[in-house]
This record gives structure tokens, C-alpha cells and sequence, in this order.
């Protein structure tokens, strides 16, 4: 390998989805896997195999998937959680095992409770369990950049000497300058003896918005590997963007000559995919794939690109998957050019009946509206995958609202038998969740609601969001439709379903076993 290619490190079903609210399916994992694979990723940590039996599940069936992406689990310094590790990724012929242990004085004193001898033990003994079951094994100084530089390197040249082949530099807290990180880097490779033997990464959070900045930093001065994350999402404030350190090292090749493996083309549809899977809307000004990224509204601006669209344009709309102009798609469109149409968005596994079921709804949808954007037929997508092995279906919804009252009339069908009631609320959305809730009963805590339009005009298709929680289970649902209120009503049966499906696989952990490395 290149002295200067750099390995991409997806953390996007690790570390992304400890970011609250945004739990995934396992079938949403196995999409974003695949797709992440052809987007050019090199590692793919699928999850934290012992936080519980979902977890498991997911990295093994991930493991299976994989092909060209190694597929790496993580786990703390503990016998238990790195069984269960190397258990979950047996499937793969090539595989990382990722352990840490927590460094600095300010963990080891109050989160661990261990002496500094004590954590150099369980690092060696951490290190040469995972060795013995493959070659390829991370270690990780969690809050490294908060930790006695001294006792960083002694730490270091231990499980290099135990058998790590990659040495991870966590900014856990997102703590770090791009000056610290870019010095503590330097430090390892002045003062460890062994640091020649592995491949330094870097794994930076955005608490100061900097997580982007410091990985460069650390890949200037020797780190070739950037952990990093679709849309920068993670912990807390997040990690650093995927697509931001890729461009970036693509458009500053000047000063940055480095490599990856990355297809930037894919990027944009990797994107849209983890948006509609976890619900979360990318920010409008979001760097690189972002509504706005290569959108000009000034008229100083819109003249420049005109006239050469480098003017106010670093990289072209197309070099990250981005069309110039919407490809617009109506009732006269094809099967042909909708699958053609999904593929581009990021949905290429679908099989043919997904495709079939959504290709009849996005006709439905077109006869409704003059314009099918991209936006509406990812919503339709989502909203079909929410519908697969329903519990509860919404056969129809009868709803008054106005200034003398809000009443709903609904009729579902639950477990193949159709139940209907009607009931008054506070408003119509309060009505119809009421009515929801007497023909299923539940006890469930409702923690978002939230409405946005996909598409402008005044026959715009409205996208619901509902999350909601149970004993500690998050259920995220999702639905479109030009009747918000519909849209409404399916996207809570759309959570319940999930609910329902966590229920069956699992009872809830009664650990914490998140990771914020």
C-alpha cells in the first residue's frame, strides 16, 4: 500500500447510531452495509457485538454480507466482550477485532477505578486475546488526547509489543485543537520504539466543531487512518464527516497528496440512504451534501457561475454524486427508469417485489402531483420498508377538525383482524393517536413529532417522523403522504410495528454498554 493512501474507517453503525434517536433496523444496517461497501470503505465497524443480543445479531449478519469491507467489531478490555466479538464476526474470512481501554487519569481514578498499573495489565492481556484469533487487531487509548502524554506512549508501545496492528488516537470528548492532535501525533512517532510496526488512525468528535480539522491534522503529520462517519453523525455533536475528510484531501491535493479508496460519486446517495433509514434530515447548509452545498442565490454569484462555475464552486456538484439539475420523474415515467431512479438514490439491493410495490405507489403519487422529486420517492421507499411484517396495518382514517371540535374515526387491522373506534382529542393528530391507542392498547412515551414537507408547493408530499420509548427501547417511525394527517397516523403504527419487532428479537439490556471512544 501507498505510503500515502489513507484508510477509511466507518463508524457509521458503531459510534453513529449511539447518537439518540437514531437506533437502526437490522435491515437498515444490512442496506447501509452494502452500500458502504460500494462506496469504497475500507473497515465497517458494524456495532459493539456484547451491548446486546440486536447488536450481536447485526455484526454477525454483517459479517456474512461483507466482501471486500472487513468487517471489525468492537469491545472493552473484558474476557466476555471480546468473545462475544470474535463470536459475531466468525462468518467473515478477514475481520478486526477493536479494543480500548480508558487512559487518562481523569477515566482511570473515576470511571474505572483502577491504578495505571492495573490498565496496562488488562491492556496486554485485552491485546493477546484478540491476537490469538486474527491478525488484524485495534487498540484504542480511550480519551487519549486528555491523557499524561508519558503514560499515552508507555501505553501505546505495550500493545504494539501485545500484537495491535493499528493504534486508534481518540479525541473522545472532542477536547482537542488541530495544534494538540497534530502534536500528540508527532509525539508517538518521536518517542515509541515500535510505532514503525502499525498504522495510526485517528478518531476525532465534533464537540468544538473541529473533528473534521483535527483528522487532517493527524494525517499530515503520519496517521493513515481516519475513523470517521456519514454525515458526521455520532455521539454527542458527532464525528468527522466521511465525505468532508474525503473531499477535502481530494480538492487540497496540493497540500494534502493523499489517497483513498473512496467512490466520491456514491457519496451523496450513501448519505440520503442514512437519512431516511434513522430519520434524521441533513442540514440544509451541510457541507458537501447538504441541500445547499452547490446552491447559489446571490446575484453576484448565480452571474459568476455562469460564466465559470469554478468562480464559487470548489468541486463540481457531480464529483460527489450531486445532479446539476433534479432529474424529474411523472406519470409518463418507467419501471426502467424508476428502478434506474433508485439505484441512483442508494437503494440498489431492493429486490424486485420492494421495487414492484413502490414503483405502483410512486404512480399513485404522480397522478396526485405534477412533479415526482427525488425527495418524494426516497419517502416512499422508507415508508414501504416501515410496512414489512406489519402487526398493525391503517385500513382508514375519517377525520374533523375545525373550530367546533377534533374528532378521528379510524379502522386498523391487528393481527389480521380489522377494529375500528372513533375518539375526540385536542387537536386532530391527538385524536387519531388516541383512537390508535384504544383499539392497541400500549404504554409508550411519544418523544418526537415532527412534520417537514420533501418537496415544495402546495401539493407537497409531507414526511412524518414519530420516535418513541419503551423500558428503554427507541422505535422510530416514518411516513409520507400529501395528507399530513394520514402521513400522521401511519408513521406512529409505522413505530409501533418496530416496537413490536424489538420486542420478539430481544429483551432490553439491563447494562449500559455504550462506547464513546
Amino acid at each position: 500500500m501507498s505510503k500515502n493512501r489513507v484508510i477509511i474507517f466507518d463508524t457509521t453503525l458503531r459510534d453513529g447510531e449511539q447518537s439518540p434517536g437514531a437506533s437502526m433496523s437490522l435491515e437498515g444496517k444490512l442496506q447501509i452495509a452494502s452500500a458502504f461497501q460500494d462506496l469504497g470503505v475500507d473497515i465497517l465497524e458494524a456495532g459493539f457485538p456484547a451491548a446486546s443480543p440486536g447488536d450481536f445479531e447485526a455484526v454477525s449478519e454483517i459479517s456474512k454480507l461483507l466482501k471486500t469491507t472487513v468487517p471489525c467489531g468492537l469491545a472493552r478490555a473484558v474476557k466476555n466482550d471480546l468473545e462475544k466479538c470474535v463470536e459475531s464476526l466468525k462468518h467473515s474470512k478477514n475481520f478486526r477485532v477493536h479494543t480500548f481501554i480508558s487512559t487518562s487519569d481523569l477515566h482511570i481514578k473515576h470511571k474505572l477505578q483502577k491504578t495505571k498499573d492495573q490498565v496496562l495489565d488488562l491492556i496486554k492481556s485485552s491485546v493477546e486475546y484478540a491476537k490469538k484469533y486474527t491478525d488484524d487487531v485495534e487498540w484504542s487509548p480511550e480519551d487519549a488526547t486528555r491523557t499524561d502524554p508519558d503514560y499515552l506512549c508507555k501505553t501505546v508501545e505495550l500493545a504494539i509489543k501485545c500484537g495491535a496492528t493499528t493504534i486508534n488516537i481518540p479525541d473522545t470528548v472532542g477536547y482537542a485543537l488541530p495544534s494538540d492532535y497534530e502534536r500528540i501525533i508527532k509525539d508517538l512517532f518521536n518517542r515509541v520504539s515500535n510505532i514503525d510496526k502499525v498504522v495510526v488512525s485517528t478518531h476525532t468528535h465534533n464537540d468544538l466543531g473541529l473533528a473534521v480539522a483535527n483528522a487532517l491534522a493527524g494525517v499530515s503529520v503520519g496517521a493513515r487512518q481516519i475513523e470517521c462517519t456519514i454525515n458526521g453523525i455520532g455521539e454527542r455533536a458527532g464525528n468527522a464527516a466521511l465525505e468532508e475528510v474525503v473531499m477535502a484531501m481530494k480538492t487540497r491535493h496540493d497540500l494534502m497528496p493523499f489517497e483513498t479508496n473512496i467512490k466520491t460519486k456514491k457519496i451523496n446517495s450513501c448519505s440520503k440512504l442514512l437519512s431516511n433509514i434513522i430519520g434524521f434530515p441533513v442540514q440544509y447548509n451541510k457541507a458537501i451534501v447538504g441541500k445547499n452545498a452547490f446552491a447559489h442565490e446571490s446575484g453576484i454569484h448565480q452571474d459568476g457561475m455562469l460564466k465559470n462555475s469554478q468562480t464559487y464552486e470548489i468541486m463540481t456538484p457531480e464529483s460527489v454524486g450531486v445532479n446539476k439539475s433534479s432529474l424529474v420523474m411523472g406519470k409518463h415515467s418507467g419501471r426502467h427508469a424508476f428502478k434506474e431512479k433508485l439505484t441512483n438514490l442508494g437503494y440498489s439491493n431492493l429486490d424486485e417485489e420492494k421495487i414492484d410495490n413502490t414503483f405502483k405507489k410512486f404512480k399513485e403519487l404522480a397522478d396526485k402531483k405534477r412533479h415526482v422529486f427525488d425527495e418524494d420517492i426516497a419517502a416512499l421507499v422508507d415508508d414501504g420498508l416501515m410496512r414489512n411484517n406489519n402487526v398493525i396495518k391503517l385500513v382508514s382514517l375519517d377525520v374533523e377538525a375545525g373550530t367546533k371540535g377534533q374528532k378521528a374515526k379510524i379502522e386498523l387491522e391487528v393481527y389480521g383482524e380489522k377494529k375500528s373506534t372513533e375518539q375526540s382529542g385536542d387537536g386532530p393528530v391527538d385524536s387519531i393517536f388516541k383512537c390508535i391507542k384504544e383499539i392497541f392498547p400500549h404504554d409508550i412515551n411519544l418523544q418526537l413529532y415532527q412534520v417537514h414537507a420533501v418537496t415544495e408547493g402546495t401539493d407537497a408530499q409531507a414526511t412524518v417522523s414519530v420516535r418513541i420509548e419503551e423500558k428503554g427501547r427507541i422505535s422510530v417511525g416514518q411516513a409520507a403522504d400529501t395528507d399530513t394527517l394520514v402521513a400522521s397516523a401511519q408513521a406512529y403504527i409505522n413505530a409501533l410495528n418496530k416496537l413490536i419487532l424489538k420486542r420478539n428479537r430481544s429483551a432490553p439490556s439491563d447494562k449500559d454498554y455504550s462506547a464513546a471512544i
